[in-house]
């Protein structure tokens, strides 16, 4: 019979408590009070009142407490209701005839916990799933790591090989180079000693024979050493291995120290991307760019190394590209990153900037496709160029990308030039200055490549640019020139030969970065 009041002992009806009313189980699995079981040991005899089976007792205290049951106690005493009266069973109950809605509050509260724990259950082994299948890539990628090392060991050992035998030859030919030198230190011993014509015959026909034969050792030298194949082997392959060997992580065993994870909470999955996000950051400087080893050159062939600023309104990313053995800073942009993308400070990436030769780019298009780059080497420490630096890197949020050409002046005369850069309005009436001074020490020139700008104190266009096409030979000459097209005027005469100068535009820009 199912007891519908577990928290009462079935013999004298009351409720478990403290001291002698605490529950005890028998041998035989039921369980009642400390003092019912004592009332009912006879002879060192205990038979459970409700199975009838025999226990050897003294005391209830050699039975152990059920602390379940304890815990069930102090539950039902936490639950307030009122009223005990029994309700009939619901269909999905089974065979109990009814339990108190106490113990239904109870089974209520349980079977949410458990609801809650399933779907809990599922999140995790959803989670777990998408980390092993994350694993088995991880995996993946060291097996193929682990085969490229061991042909890099492979390729090592080849080279050492090599090595040996390049070492073999050098041993033998010094050892031949030592016997020369030895026979000719003794030919010079005899030519002193010689006494007679027979001698002296003699011995120059000797030393004749030693000369020919140091000659042809020292021409073999000559050939023979240095063997290029070997040289070029050993060279290359102890390059790759320690390009390999710095981009390795230096203290691996504490990586997991150096990684602090945020919420405790977050999924698996994010706690991954959190940790391999802050260990990807950690493995880029500005020198590894500079430097532009192997591994790094692959990482920014591949899109992913950023130059990034953080400011009120967010982050702003700016590409770092390769192209024909140059290193390029685009303009800042709110983007998306891509997936471990390496990330350098964009401040760092433009201080390694050579104030004295600074390049920076523009690259026009028209008719939906980019027509070239033009590049331009700007006047050193001038307020112009530094300027004209902040609109290509986009450092202060504003940047000359997606700006038109505005004018053509002159046209197919000497001196022509070309106007650019309204970053405000687009049509020539705005470009403000970003510099609070732009005076400076500037040249003058009217050769055609010369950038300038049509500046004076108070102008509120004074970030447009100029480029000059055409020489002018009437010996005027352009003012406030902090630039020179270095490459690609042909571009912008093209440019400004195109039927609607409006429709020419600077669809990329930046600077060029030192290597």
């Amino acid at each position: 019979m199912m007891d519908n009041k577990p928290e009462e002992c079935s013999v004298c009806f009351n409720d478990y408590a403290e001291n002698r009313l605490r529950p005890r189980t028998l041998p035989c699995g039921h369980t009642f009070c400390s003092q019912c079981i004592d009332n009912a040991i006879k002879n060192g005899q205990l038979t459970c009142p409700s199975c009838r089976a025999e226990h050897a007792a003294t005391a209830s205290t050699q039975f152990p407490i059920n602390y379940a049951v304890e815990a069930l106690v102090r539950k039902l005493k936490n639950i307030q209701l009122t009223t005990e009266e029994v309700v009939p069973a619901k269909p999905y109950e089974g065979s109990a005839k009814g339990i108190s809605k106490t113990l239904r509050s109870m089974v209520q509260e349980q079977m949410s916990s458990i609801s809650r724990l399933i779907t809990s259950c599922e999140e995790v082994l959803s989670q777990l799933g998408e980390y092993r299948g994350q694993l088995g890539d991880w995996k993946t990628h060291h097996l193929q790591l682990q085969d490229r090392l061991y042909a890099l060991v492979e390729q090592n050992k080849s080279a050492m090989k090599l090595l040996e035998l390049e070492d073999t030859s050098v041993v033998d030919m010094t050892t031949q180079g030592e016997e020369g030198k030895t026979q000719l230190q003794a030919m010079l011993g005899s030519l002193n000693t010689v006494n007679t014509a027979q001698e002296v015959f003699m011995t120059i026909n000797e030393v004749d024979q030693c000369n020919m034969e140091v000659e042809n050792w020292l021409r073999k030298c000559q050939e023979l050493f240095p063997d290029v194949k070997t040289v070029h082997t050993s060279v290359k392959v102890q390059e790759t291995i320690r390009e390999a060997l710095e981009m390795m992580t230096t203290e691996t065993g504490a990586t997991a120290d150096t990684v602090h994870l945020g919420d405790s909470a977050s999924s698996i999955m994010n706690k991954v991307q959190e940790i391999t996000g802050e260990i990807h950051q950690k493995q880029l400087t500005v020198e590894d760019l500079h430097r532009m080893r192997e591994p790094v050159k692959r990482l920014v062939e591949a899109g992913r190394v950023l130059a990034v600023q953080e400011d009120q309104d967010g982050r702003r990313s700016a590409r770092i590209t390769l192209q024909d053995g140059q290193l390029y800073l685009h303009p800042l942009l709110r983007q998306p990153t891509p997936t471990h993308a390496h990330t350098l400070q964009e401040s760092e990436v433009v201080g390694v900037l050579e104030p004295s030769c600074t390049l920076a780019f523009l690259d026009l298009g028209w008719a939906g496709s980019t027509r070239g780059r033009v590049t331009i080497r700007l006047t050193p420490d001038t307020p112009l160029a530094r300027q004209f630096v902040l609109l290509c890197t986009g450092q202060r949020g504003h940047t000359y990308r997606n700006t038109k050409l505005l004018e053509v002046w002159d046209q197919g005369q000497p001196g022509e030039w070309v106007e650019g850069g309204d970053y405000e309005s687009n049509d020539g009436e705005g470009g403000a200055p970003l510099l609070p001074d732009l005076q400076g020490q500037y040249r003058e020139s009217g050769q055609a490549g010369a950038v300038w700008a049509r500046w004076r104190p108070g102008d509120p266009r004074s970030a447009q640019f100029t480029i000059t096409t055409r020489d002018r030979q009437d010996g005027y000459l352009w003012s406030h020139v902090f630039g020179d097209v270095v490459s690609g005027l042909d571009v912008v005469r093209a440019a400004v030969n195109h039927s609607d100068i409006r429709e020419v535009t600077v669809v990329d820009c930046g600077v060029v970065l030192p290597l």
